[in-house]
């Protein structure tokens, strides 16, 4: 599928003129790639690095354009089980047009409110910009996930909530690889900018957009740290959970035992003290009694 957009206004507005200066094909059928590699020159192991999710960033020239391929966080999905995917995208800089590449249709300059200059190189860099802040959004999502999951830790012994912890872990290396890699392919871009012809506003833009990109990084690598070095506490905190039970149920058992004992020794088929008086029932469940509350008064005084 094919989308054309022009800058009319400092917004995006999606138009059907063949002179756009955005073009995005989204899960390009076989047709789009061959009208991709064909007519606009671009070289089919790239195209399909900008589908393939597992594909590192990087700055690559062509005789025509620049080819990009920068990762992006997918959007969460109840059904990941807090496992946070990264996805691909192929970024095409053309001297009169940007063109994309991505694996699905998603919002890619959603929050962008005002778009200064309509130039392919300011539409490629905020893009990176939007991507990296989406990055940041999902380090601080993963960080409030985990403090939850810590609280319910604490309080419960199911090994689901230790797996979503590993999940988080997971997510967490994956997104300091991805956003590393990305910041590889801007030091790139600020290398080359003379030869892609950035201007001086858009390598200011380039600029902050580093600046954003290793503050990203910084940011996922002190969550990663942290929550790596807590995890093997969290195992401990959930093997202490179950020693307390495990104590408490044996604690039951032996108080459950203790008025047994006694109530089977004067049931037993032989003659025994008290077996003439008519009270003796009574006797019985008094000793029964006494010998639950002799228990429960040792534990306290040994404080178990």
């Amino acid at each position: 599928m094919l989308k054309k957009y022009n800058v009319i206004g400092g917004k995006l507005v999606e138009t059907e003129q063949e002179d756009a200066l955005l073009f995005i094909f989204i899960n390009p059928d076989e047709g789009e790639k061959k009208h991709l590699v064909d007519d606009l020159k671009l070289d089919d192991h790239t195209l399909g690095s900008a589908l393939d999710p597992d594909e590192l960033a990087r700055l690559e020239f062509e005789p025509k354009h620049a080819a990009i391929i920068f990762k992006r966080p997918e959007p969460y999905s109840h059904k990941d089980e807090f496992l946070f995917k990264i996805a691909s995208t192929g970024a095409y800089l053309f001297k009169d047009r940007l063109v994309i590449v991505i694996s699905e249709d998603v919002p890619l300059f959603d929050g962008i409110q005002h778009i200064k200059m309509a130039t392919p190189g300011y539409l490629l860099l905020r893009l990176i910009y939007r991507s990296i802040h989406h990055f940041l959004g999902h380090v601080k999502v993963i960080s409030a996930i985990s403090d939850e999951l810590q609280d319910k830790i604490n309080r419960a012994m199911e090994n689901r909530y230790l797996i979503n912890l590993f999940s988080l872990q997971k997510s967490l290396v994956y997104y300091l690889n991805f956003i590393n890699s990305n910041g590889v392919v801007l030091e790139k871009l600020k290398i080359n900018a003379k030869k892609i012809g950035f201007s001086t506003e858009e390598l200011e833009l380039l600029d902050d957009t580093l600046i954003e990109n290793n503050q990203c990084y910084r940011q996922a690598e002190i969550y990663s740290n942290i929550l790596a070095s807590l995890m093997d506490a969290r195992a401990s905190i959930v093997s202490n959970n179950l020693n307390v039970l495990m104590k408490t149920l044996t604690l039951i058992t032996i108080t459950i035992m203790v008025p047994t004992f006694v109530v089977s020794a004067f049931s037993m088929n032989v003659r025994i003290p008290l077996s003439n008086l008519s009270y003796a029932f009574w006797i019985i469940l008094g000793l029964a009694a006494t010998s639950v509350l002799g228990i429960i008064l040792l534990w306290r005084r040994k404080g178990w």
